[in-house]
């Protein structure tokens, strides 16, 4: 049982797929799974040994047996990954989207096996012997299969066979399409494949350096004061020993609040911003984690990224917040949410504002003030997960400040208030600051001679048990989301009309007074939707209603239509007792970055630490057997720009360019005198040739490693030195250069190196080439000639030569080398160049010169291990393990 091929070609900080599984008791499972990555396919996974053995069939399975359907064996897969649905981010192997297909229990054809133990056995055995014979009970499949290995084709081609029997079939069992978990289809999940200039949405630049919005931390001096001689007297720890112990729960109906017509004053009241997103209750204790909605619906899956969060808090806790999606304008955005479909889409974030259990002990008594207190005293250290701050301030002014921001609106709370599970109060508060509402979706029109999917939908609410017409939306969609909108209309299209009295939907106004004939469709009254309007009518009718979002965190029963209650009728209205500042829009560091380009438009402008480039040709294939894109290698070059910046910046450049991708010609550019922008920063030289000015290219951030991405620099090349002290290199490199030798050979002679320099006690630093062979850096500290430099590298690698002379060379001549490894302490030189730290390479496969931990450097390595699809992950969970490099130095 081996997961070392699947967990070197994921990141798991990056893709939602599960890195481990402990396989369970009872039977042996399969899954199929329906996968649009670059071409669709289906991943047929048997569970064995612990792990799942796995085969891609690019076909599908059949249950024809004259159909012999080619299986390609792929790496085993975690027992876990057979629950896996969802879609695997761009920019990860395996990039598309995912439904289980199929599911059931399986066992073999020959034998008398009655236990697990003894059938898994078999499997194992049938599988050493190139052919399987096993039973599938699954929802879709069933019967006796064959799976052979093909004797003809390639070492991992297998052929899946249905034996003939009472369950064989001609008919096609593709055509039932949708998951046997979910019911989507592969295009409801987030077909990737079909439509990716669709489907994901790029945060640009600008949007990542805003900070995540989030209140000014100010509470007023007289609540402030009391809470803080509290905290100050008692501390969180007595409050917490106040409350009752009681077992840890799994389950509750978060507390509500009142509908209000305007704000409320008062020194016992706090305000905290209403959230645009989906409320949202953790339970978690040990490890064990749920996130679900206020209607009890897992989140688990939907909202992963915030789930693989909270699942790092080492905090038994029960905590009430809403998780919201950031629109390009830096703020919380509901249709942004409901949009959702993985990382590249923009960051989640979990506003936390309540706490109600912890370490076996119940909150929810407690005064609110204390709750939160509590809350923050706890809160996971997490860059998803935050603290939503209150405020003590006049309440129309802040209403004011939050609806000047554009944001849904306020929520009011007593402080003392303790915590009302599934009750709606007079505790807390909202007041909106814009007109919206959930409504119940009964129907859709459409009207004559469109090609629109669908043209208004019929909404309502509920009035005890009856669905009120409330009017038709017919803007607030794009052509995309009717599409999988109607797709999901379609198992609850009806022949009766849902609504107490049928809506007159072809009905004149004096705003349509000749309206387009339409024919209506009606829909069992289950899907919920958010809408925005100007005013209801005198009639109970919604005015310019604009469609926000499906609310799939809504029962349609619930629905009914909130009449704000007059605040006279709620609190008496008291002096306000302080003011203060408006909430403000800050922004949070932008650690990791997100896509830079998006994915649609091949010519893109952007601004990048004040300089505007424009980005062209982007669905060009720079690495055309990998399908990746130079869109692709500007995304990386982004990403990794502050972890690569520092070995580029002040250090003139060799632009070696690639404007073909890496079959194309290529050509060395030192001179970019009149050939860039005026803002890039240059180094004047001369050549031996010509007396006149040229100028190196000196990198000074972001801008100038985009610009030189796009102007086709594939892998980007500094010199040893700073143009701060051109004659004085910061490192000495050793580069292991192999001709006809194996990878085993050059580590055997980078750790000869090694354990050389550290005899010595001088520290040295390894990275992969990203081609063949590895570079090992000393750190100088610029203090010494390139001339003493090189000759510290010809001393070393005369050493590693006396040990190794059976296969490598200190020969310059390619021709007196004899297809040995070349120790080259020539890279030692004024103006020599090698591939830097964390630099792209122009080889298949798109590698990456990656720095390495000396523990690396040991048979079974790979340039291969290190692409663009990894690098960044790595880089982001290890850090710039290459720094000290630029260290001050050591002392010759």
């Amino acid at each position: 049982m081996s997961l070392i091929k699947y967990k070197q070609k994921r990141s798991f900080t990056s893709t939602p797929e599960p890195a481990d599984g402990k396989a369970l008791a009872g039977t042996l499972k399969f899954v199929i799974q329906k996968h649009a990555a670059s071409h669709l396919h289906y991943d047929f996974r048997l569970e064995m040994d612990g792990v799942l053995k796995s085969w891609a069939i690019p076909k599908g399975p059949s249950m024809d047996p004259a159909a012999k359907r080619l299986a390609l064996m792929v790496e085993d897969h975690p027992y876990d990954y057979r629950n896996f649905e969802g879609v695997i981010p761009e920019g990860n192997y395996g990039a598309g989207s995912v439904i289980i297909w199929d599911e059931g229990n399986y066992w073999p054809s020959d034998g008398n096996a009655t236990q697990k133990a003894a059938a898994d056995k078999a499997m194992q055995r049938q599988l050493h012997e190139g052919k399987l014979k096993f039973f599938l009970d699954g929802t879709k499949l069933k019967g006796e299969f064959l799976l052979i290995k093909s004797s003809g084709g390639s070492e991992n081609a297998w052929l899946l066979i249905k034996i003939k029997d009472e369950h064989a079939a001609k008919k096609d069992i593709l055509l039932q399409e949708t998951s046997v978990v979910s019911g989507n289809t592969i295009e409801q999940i987030g077909d990737v494949k079909k439509t990716p200039a669709k489907k994901k949405k790029t945060i640009t630049p600008t949007v990542r350096a805003k900070k995540i919005t989030e209140p000014v931390k100010k509470i007023a001096a007289d609540v402030k004061k009391k809470v803080q001689e509290k905290v100050n007297e008692a501390g969180t720890e007595a409050w917490i020993s106040e409350a009752p112990q009681a077992k840890f729960f799994s389950s509750l109906s978060p507390m509500l609040a009142t509908l209000v017509n305007e704000a409320v004053e008062g020194a016992d009241w706090i305000y905290e911003i209403k959230w645009d997103g989906y409320r949202a209750v953790a339970f978690k204790q040990g490890d064990s984690l749920e996130l679900k909605s206020r209607n009890d619906n897992s989140f688990d899956e939907k909202f992963y990224p915030i789930h693989k969060a909270l699942k790092e808090w080492n905090m038994d806790a029960v905590v009430d917040g809403e998780i919201v999606a950031l629109k390009d304008n830096g703020l919380p955005d509901f249709g942004t949410l409901q949009n959702w479909r993985s990382e590249a889409d923009g960051p989640l974030l979990y506003y936390l504002f309540d706490i109600l259990w912890l370490n076996g002990r119940d909150l929810r008594a407690l005064p609110l003030h204390k709750r939160r207190e509590i809350l923050k005293s706890v809160l996971p250290r997490h860059e998803s997960i935050l603290y939503s701050e209150a405020f003590s301030i006049s309440g129309s002014e802040f209403l004011a400040s939050v609806r000047e921001m554009g944001m849904e609106g306020v929520v009011a709370k007593k402080i003392d208030s303790p915590y009302q599970s599934g009750v709606r109060t007079r505790d807390w508060l909202k007041i909106k600051a814009s007109k919206r509402n959930e409504v119940v979706i009964g129907g859709f029109t459409k009207n004559e001679n469109t090609s629109k999917p669908f043209s208004a939908l019929l909404v309502g609410v509920y009035k005890g048990k009856d669905l009120i017409y409330t009017g038709k939306i017919g803007t607030g969609f794009k052509d995309k989301l009717q599409r999988e909108m109607l797709a999901s209309f379609k198992p609850l299209i009806t022949d009766l009309c849902p609504f107490s009295d049928a809506p007159d939907y072809n009905k004149p106004s004096r705003f349509n007074p000749k309206p387009l004939k339409a024919d209506a469709t009606w829909l069992k009254p289950e899907l919920v939707c958010e809408v925005a309007y100007a005013e209801i009518t005198s009639d109970g009718i919604m005015r310019h209603p604009s469609f926000q979002g499906i609310r799939t965190d809504k029962d349609a029963k619930t629905v009914t239509r909130e009449i704000e209650t007059p605040i006279s009728l709620v609190v008496s209205q008291n002096e306000v007792t302080s003011k203060e500042v408006k909430p403000k829009v800050v922004t949070k560091t932008n650690r990791d970055r997100k896509t830079f380009l998006n994915p649609t438009d091949e010519t893109q402008v952007r601004d990048v630490n004040g300089h505007v480039i424009k980005f062209t040709n982007l669905s060009k294939l720079y690495w055309p057997e990998d399908k990746i894109t130079k869109r692709d290698m500007l995304n990386y070059y982004y990403q990794v720009a502050p972890f690569m910046l520092p070995y580029l910046k002040d250090r003139p450049q060799s632009l070696n360019r690639f404007p073909n991708g890496i079959h194309g010609k290529s050509f060395y550019q030192k001179d970019v005198t009149g050939k860039v922008p005026n803002w890039v920063k240059t180094y004047l030289y001369h050549s031996n040739d010509e007396e006149v000015d040229k100028h190196f290219m000196v990198p000074q951030d972001d801008a100038d490693i985009l610009l030189m991405a796009s102007l086709g620099c594939i892998e980007l090349n500094p010199w040893s030195s700073t143009i701060h002290k051109p004659d004085n290199p910061d490192w000495c490199i050793v580069d292991l250069d192999p001709d006809k030798n194996s990878f085993d050979q050059v580590i055997e002679a980078a750790q000869v190196t090694h354990h050389l320099l550290e005899s010595i006690r001088i520290p040295s630093y390894c990275k992969t080439s990203g081609s063949t062979g590895l570079h090992i850096y000393i750190p100088l500290g610029a203090k010494y000639s390139y001339e003493q430099s090189k000759e510290l590298a010809r001393g070393i690698v005369t050493q590693v030569h006396h040990e190794l002379s059976r296969f490598t060379s200190i020969e310059r001549k390619v021709a007196h080398r004899s297809g040995k490894i070349y120790l080259d302490f020539l890279q030692n030189r004024p103006k020599a160049t090698l591939a830097a730290p964390y630099s792209l390479r122009p080889k298949p496969g798109a590698t990456v010169s990656m720095p390495l931990d000396w523990s690396e450097v040991k048979k079974g390595l790979k340039m291969t291990n290190f692409t663009i699809h990894n690098a960044i992950a790595r880089v982001r969970e290890m850090g710039d393990i290459f720094k000290p490099v630029l260290g001050k130095g050591i002392t010759l």
